[in-house]
């Protein structure tokens, strides 16, 4: 199905859409999936609220605000709304987020500024996780074990038996895997620590654990209950991490470690080392970690697997038939900014009445009475599309985060209870809402995150009576290469598409299907949507964000050669290095990956050496030897690393600034050449924030390209690389002192010489 669509509309804030460019521009498009646009919260009143983007680690979150200068200053904007954004930015500093501001003039006039100040405030990227929840949270009790559950315990025991000391319970969201790993516990019968990284994960564990174990006594370990001598102890990570000394290592014989694809923290891996368990067990919905170096390493053993699809094969969820509606809406001139489309570019392309009037189409001539969500791309589409459907005599209503609380809730309770047949949500799924009696999808927002899409998906998949499965219409606009929205067969990576047909299934219901099929009959499915069987289409899979996965981006090339970023980015520009595969973004930029065996094959043609963890430490003593210095700073930098590093290699970023302040201050009160006539050294008036700034642009990033310092996430500390540092001997810190103070000498001799 096609039509013809005029190409105009209005949508998305240019701001954002700058920021987003900023942030892969600093870290890589591949690292904007990390990046949560309009992240839901409640603040301290109660009332739903969204930040322009959220990043979130296991210990740490961070809000980003970007804005017109209007919504921050209080001259420029109504006293309600000043204090209602402080009543914003309170509540989520109470709820212990770090906020960062920027507004679109610092964006546009500074965005090396802003570059530059994102490094500082975010740190590592792949230290982060994603945001996702592929399907809904369980939710209600669950006693009686299913069959994947009683196949998972009698796997974990005759692991055990085996002598397996660790394992990991790979279940798809909503499946019940704590349930299965409180039975386990029970069936070992030993004192049990749970650990979690959120409060309302453990309260929920503990109420497993007094529904399923009765006998033994549970406890909570948080911040404001601290039941250490419960037999069975359900902690924050935070919280034992922080008070190892309250208990022995061989005080638990069952640690159960939930959402274990976020372990790769050090909180994670110090609890870890420290317990002594008989067994130790690692939840997940999701192995797949966003950083890079996974924990799931540690759990080598795979008790029992049930993915979204095996959940399905099961018949824990629904399966999933799909319809693919093409529009001629042209999406490959829409540039991407890494994270999603450039709302600049899609305004002119989406938001147009004929696309909206088409899905209304859909609605009338293949559904009709099903109840159906359809998934908008903003406010207004949603508002525009609900309001055609009313028009077609079509109960419908747009549900956003932007509702009061209790209008939201009324509509869905309407919907999934009462007379309204249509929703049209906008970000409604990160409410953490899910319809069982939702029957058909309307995938009608073009993204390009897969994670997105999928929670997308999963609001419709929870079982209900009479439901036998979930019917998605993919509506597909024109794309790109680079540019191509998700759809479900993307996402499943099947190429074979024809119309009705499964997507996700067991093998029995595919079996059915194709045995009709094959009698000359039509399955059901195409009575209720009468579709054409015979159309048949094969499915671009390429997807650029899997691609990069297993390559080497071009910040991550110049931290594995021993050469500067400069010399990295002008062999690019006169192509004397070519990469592997290439991601526009914004605009005309891009952003190049290379394979690993590119990156030796360059390194051996130009003489670089590759920096791994085992020469590290040379290659970081062979720069402080050879030390080309165009100012004082580094031996200065190196001196004050050395002088006040803690047993870990960390220096407060306080005492750096300390130190220079006074290296530099004496060299001033005795008269003595100070720095260059263009050093801020040489001013007066200048800032402990100016000096800060100072470390972090000039000596600080040349340590840091190659890998030899970082500055952590907490960003009051910077920190020696652990390759380096551990390898350093006393005596090698005392020859690299003593061999600053010679450069420095040297230096200002030069100096003098020079006038």
């Amino acid at each position: 199905m096609t039509v013809k669509i005029k190409q105009k509309g209005t949508l998305g804030s240019v701001a954002e859409d700058l920021f987003a460019e900023l942030f892969c521009d600093t870290f890589g498009p591949d690292k904007s999936q990390y990046l949560f646009l309009q992240y839901p919260f409640t603040d301290i009143y109660g009332n739903r609220r969204s930040i322009d983007f959220a990043l979130k680690s296991e210990d740490l979150k961070i809000a980003i605000e970007i804005d017109g200068e209007t919504y921050h200053n209080p001259n420029k904007v109504s006293s309600n709304k000043y204090y209602d954004d402080l009543t914003k930015q309170n509540s989520l500093i109470f709820q212990n987020w770090k906020i960062y501001r920027w507004v679109y003039n610092q964006l546009k006039q500074h965005p090396e500024k802003v570059k530059d100040e994102l490094r500082i405030f975010v740190g590592e990227i792949p230290t982060f996780k994603m945001l996702e929840d592929y399907l809904p949270k369980q939710k209600g009790k669950l006693i009686e074990l299913r069959e994947h559950q009683q196949a998972a315990l009698t796997n974990l025991q005759s692991m055990r038996d085996q002598g397996e000391s660790i394992a990991l319970l790979y279940h798809a969201t909503g499946t019940g895997k704590t349930v299965t790993a409180v039975s386990d516990a029970k069936q070992l019968g030993k004192r049990t620590l749970f650990l979690a990284h959120t409060k309302e994960l453990i309260t929920q564990a503990q109420a497993t654990f007094n529904n399923l174990w009765d006998k033994a006594d549970t406890g909570l370990y948080i911040a404001e209950q601290k039941d250490k001598d419960a037999y069975v102890v359900c902690s924050s990570i935070q919280s034992i991490s922080r008070n190892l000394e309250e208990f022995k290592p061989d005080d638990f014989g069952y640690v159960i470690i939930d959402e274990c694809h976020h372990g790769a923290a050090d909180t994670y891996r110090k609890v870890l080392s420290y317990f002594k368990p008989e067994f130790t067990l690692g939840l997940t919905a999701t192995p797949d970690r966003a950083d890079g170096d996974s924990i799931l390493e540690d759990f080598k053993n795979i008790a029992h697997k049930l993915d979204l699809k095996e959940a399905v094969e099961l018949g824990e969820l629904v399966p999933i038939r799909c319809i693919r509606v093409k529009t001629n809406v042209d999406l490959s001139t829409v540039r991407i900014n890494g994270i999603n489309y450039y709302s600049q570019d899609l305004e002119s392309k989406l938001f147009v009445p004929e696309r909206n009037k088409l899905l209304a189409e859909t609605y009338m001539n293949y559904v009709k009475d099903k109840k159906t969500v359809v998934f908008c791309a903003s406010v207004r589409h949603a508002t525009e599309i609900s309001e055609l459907f009313n028009q077609q005599g079509i109960k419908s209503e747009a549900v956003s985060g932007l509702l009061k609380s209790a209008e939201r809730s009324r509509m869905l309770n309407q919907y999934e209870n009462g007379d309204i047949q249509v929703l049209c949500a906008c970000d409604l799924l990160n409410e953490g809402w899910d319809s069982p009696k939702t029957e058909v999808l309307f995938m009608a927002r073009p993204t390009l995150s897969k994670t997105l899409y999928l929670q997308q998906l999963g609001r419709g998949m929870r079982k209900s009576e009479g439901k036998e499965y979930l019917m998605v219409f993919d509506f597909i606009d024109n794309a790109s290469m680079f540019n191509l929205p998700y759809s479900l067969h993307r996402t499943f990576n099947i190429k074979d598409y024809k119309a009705g047909e499964y997507v996700v299934a067991s093998q029995k219901q595919f079996q059915l299907d194709s045995d009709l099929l094959a009698r000359g009959e039509k399955p059901s499915v195409f009575l209720d949507f009468p579709v054409d069987v015979a159309d048949y289409e094969l499915i671009d899979l390429f997807n650029w964000q899997d691609e990069v996965k297993d390559m080497i981006s071009q910040l991550e090339f110049v931290r594995m050669v021993d050469v500067q970023t400069e010399t990295i980015e002008k062999y690019l520009r006169e192509g004397k290095i070519v990469a592997d595969l290439e991601v526009p973004y914004g605009d005309k930029k891009s952003f190049k990956y290379f394979k690993e065996a590119t990156v030796e094959k360059y390194a051996k043609q130009y003489g670089w050496e590759l920096i791994t963890a085992a020469n590290m430490k040379d290659k970081f003593m062979d720069m402080v030897r050879a030390m080309d210095m165009s100012f004082s700073y580094k031996p200065v930098l190196l001196k004050a690393m050395l002088e006040h590093s803690d047993e870990n290699g960390r220096v407060l970023v306080e005492d750096l600034v300390n130190y220079f302040i006074d290296f530099y201050s004496s060299r001033k009160e005795k008269g003595l050449v100070v720095e260059k006539k263009t050093s801020l050294y040489c001013k007066d008036g200048y800032s402990n924030k100016d000096v800060e700034r100072n470390i972090f642009l000039n000596p600080f990033k040349r340590f840091e390209d190659m890998r030899f310092m970082s500055r952590c996430r907490d960003i009051e500390y910077v920190e020696f690389n652990r390759h380096v540092w551990k390898k350093i001997a006393s005596e090698e810190k005392k020859w690299i002192i003593g061999h600053c103070d010679q450069k420095l000498e040297e230096y200002y001799r030069k100096r003098l010489i020079k006038g």
